[in-house]
């Protein structure tokens, strides 16, 4: 044994964190028995502060023994932080919310502020989830580009917690802004790609309401790993309870909450999804009254798409939009960055900056696979083994391949609802086996303060937008290391997670100098909205 442990058992306070880990040893034994009897679900987020306590000096054991894991991979673990950072942002989400009701208490709203409003108040409503803990906006808040806001998850999980607090879903967060201009998926036969959707995997087609950002906002409430809701009519039942109810009857019909719910309404939607295989609408509803449920679950999609649709969300205001409009100038080093961008490093192939009557979103709204190393930092290996109801978000455990489109393609069954809505798409999902829909760069640099850490691309492999551009630069040249190596994401690069239907044309060995990378860099950060035009100085 470690000489620094044995002398720290034998102080005073070793002595008494052993007492603590026998005793609550003895707890946590009855405890999980208690568990199993009650069935309750219950989560880590509520461990008894002896169990911290306990938690905390084994930390402090590991550390002296160098056992300490790294921070971008804690084996399954959570931060030592993740109790207070998910308070803090389900708090930051709850005054977005309260100052969003007093605003429509206090204002007249035209038409489109009224859906608008009601988007953003159902957004950011924690009540919509199965546990009454999480917004849809838990994982996508505005200062950083309304992607993830937990900085110790983006270096560590990547994916965020949903309701049930220890399920996590297989990526990053993407990012709202700019959702809603996405065109309805479909494909383009003499381009051969995928155009359109939402979602990493496209998934969020907008066949149905032809609108995919809406649709995307259908997927997380009934996700078992987010939402967690079993029954999409439990979001109508929860909105005929809210405080803003006056406000969705105005947008979307005064019969809107017309339903005859059952007796068991409360403690179905009450209980983690998914719903029993033989029973997967568990909220009984007759056929009226089902289709009143799914037309409240249509309206609350369209609204949140129409505020993420708006000017709050979507503004289009970066420093490169003032450019554009000829209201200011870029530094030499942006402007060395967005020749580049357009030129040698060849990123506007993809990322389109906009051409004849098209808004420069810099996305393309195709799919692609870069090449991505896997990220063994995600909890979604470690979600193996059944939790406490009996479910598994992820059966292959650490054998896990993310197949991206492909996966999508194939889907028949959903435990959130979306699926290939064209029979004649599967036979094209071999081609799209690990590619990832092309994101919109807008925002790719926002972030609370410049030393708050983002992840990249769809899995979080990269922390920084110079790895990012270093990735693209060099995946071909350097020499490959396993992760972990000294100089990864340096000086090599561990293999692809899946080489299957690899990018090799747009990326790999651009031969950008270093400079070169750093500035594309500074021409991103000029993609970030809420930029002020500095005002001319005054002549003395």
């Amino acid at each position: 044994m470690n000489l620094q442990i044995r002398q720290f058992l034998k102080s005073p306070a070793g002595r008494h964190a052993m007492r603590k880990v026998r005793s609550v040893a003895v707890i946590t034994l009855g405890s999980i028995c208690l568990l199993a009897i009650a069935d309750v679900g219950r989560t880590h987020t509520r461990l008894a502060p002896d169990i911290r306590a306990v938690n905390h000096t084994l930390a402090l054991l590991r550390a002296i023994s160098g056992e300490t894991k790294s921070l971008s991979n804690l084996g399954g673990q959570m931060p030592p932080s993740f109790d207070q950072d998910v308070a803090r942002v389900v708090a930051q989400i709850d005054r977005i919310e309260a100052d969003t009701l007093s605003q429509m208490d206090r204002t007249s709203l035209d038409r489109q502020g009224q859906v608008r409003t009601l988007g953003k108040l159902m957004l950011f409503d924690k009540n919509l989830s199965v546990n009454r803990n999480e917004a849809c906006s838990f994982c996508h808040t505005p200062e950083t580009g309304f992607t993830g806001p937990i900085q110790s998850l983006n270096q560590t999980t990547v994916s965020y917690p949903g309701s049930v607090r220890t399920r996590f879903s297989n990526r990053k967060p993407q990012s709202y802004m700019y959702a809603p201009f996405a065109p309805v998926l479909h494909y383009n036969a003499l381009q051969g790609d995928f155009v359109g959707g939402n979602f990493w995997d496209m998934r969020a087609s907008g066949y149905r309401l032809q609108n995919p950002s809406a649709e995307q906002a259908q997927g997380p409430p009934t996700n078992p790993v987010e939402m967690g809701l079993p029954d999409s009519a439990c979001v109508a039942y929860r909105l005929s309870n809210a405080p803003y109810r006056k406000l969705f009857e105005s947008v979307w019909g005064a019969d809107s909450f017309t339903i005859q719910w059952p007796r068991d309404v409360e403690k179905v939607c009450s209980t983690p999804g998914p719903p029993p295989e033989k029973d997967e609408l568990p909220v009984h509803l007759s056929s009226a009254g089902r289709g009143h449920a799914d037309r409240v679950y249509d309206g609350f999609a369209l609204a949140i798409s129409a505020y993420e649709f708006s000017p709050e969300v979507s503004p289009f205001t970066s420093k490169y939009d003032y450019v554009q409009a000829g209201n200011d100038q870029f530094a030499q080093q942006e402007k060395l960055g967005y020749e580049l961008f357009r030129g040698k490093a060849r990123c506007n192939e993809c990322h389109r900056d906009g051409g004849p009557g098209e808004e420069p979103l810099f996305t393309d709204f195709t799919a692609s696979n870069l090449g991505v190393p896997r990220n063994s930092g995600l909890q979604i290996y470690y979600e193996g083994p059944p939790d406490q109801r009996g479910y598994t978000p992820n059966v292959a455990g650490k054998a896990y391949v993310d197949t991206g489109v492909g996966f999508f393609l194939r889907t028949l069954h959903s435990d959130s609802g979306q699926l290939n809505p064209d029979a004649e798409w599967l036979k094209l999902a071999p081609e799209f086996d690990a590619k990832f829909q092309v994101p919109t760069l807008r925002n790719v640099d926002m972030r609370p303060t410049p030393d708050f850490v983002k992840a990249y691309m769809h899995n979080g492999y990269f922390k920084s937008l110079k790895e990012v551009v270093h990735f693209y630069n060099t995946r071909d040249v350097l020499p490959r290391c396993k992760a972990g190596d000294p100089g990864e994401k340096v000086t090599c690069w561990p293999e692809a997670e899946d080489s299957t239907n690899i990018n090799k044309k747009q990326l790999g060995n651009l031969k950008l100098t270093d400079e070169e990378e750093n500035d594309i860099v500074a021409f991103l950060k000029t993609l970030t909205d809420g930029y002020k035009v500095p005002m001319p100085e005054s002549k003395k």
